[in-house]
């Protein structure tokens, strides 16, 4: 909150931001979009104007890097790795996951994260705010009911159970 310079809730003064670009980078796993849910709802109930005037972004960070000769390819999700091997063959490939940001080295993270040139971010629009905070509240909200119902609903959905 310091570093944006707005401050929060009543005392939020966009005029102050220091920033026109906050940009949230976490892991690409499930723990990391934990992470970036919890920061959209901060950002929502209490610094919305951020949200209002397009300043928050989401970096896309790789979840795989995969190798074939001298080839290198940066993937985001298990289904774009399934077409890339289908499209490259299995012979030859390494493939390497990254568990976290702190697995890239520096090079690495530059090139895929935080180059201006080839990164690439979604800006946060306010649908995405909303449905965060939802989802947020239905999940670590006092309500038990809410939280059992979409368990409950989306249970069958989930494919990579982190326990």
């Amino acid at each position: 909150i310091t570093a944006i310079g707005t401050g929060v809730s009543e005392d939020f003064t966009l005029e102050s931001a220091r920033y026109h670009k906050v940009i949230i980078m976490t892991d690409a796993d499930v723990d990391g979009e934990h992470i970036r849910t919890l920061l959209l709802t901060l950002f929502f109930r209490y610094m919305r104007p951020l949200i209002d005037e397009g300043y928050v972004y989401i970096a896309q960070p790789p979840l795989y890097r995969i190798k074939k000769g001298k080839a290198e390819y940066y993937i985001h999700s298990d289904r774009e790795l399934e077409e890339k091997k289908k499209e490259l063959g299995e012979k030859g490939l390494a493939i390497q996951r990254y568990k976290g940001l702190g697995e890239m080295n520096p090079e690495q993270l530059w090139e895929t994260t935080m180059n201006p040139e080839s990164r690439t971010l979604l800006q946060v629009t306010l649908e995405d705010a909303i449905r965060a905070d939802e989802i947020f509240r239905i999940l670590m909200g006092d309500e038990v009911e809410p939280r059992r119902n979409f368990i409950q609903m989306h249970a069958k959905e989930v494919v990579n159970l982190d326990i």
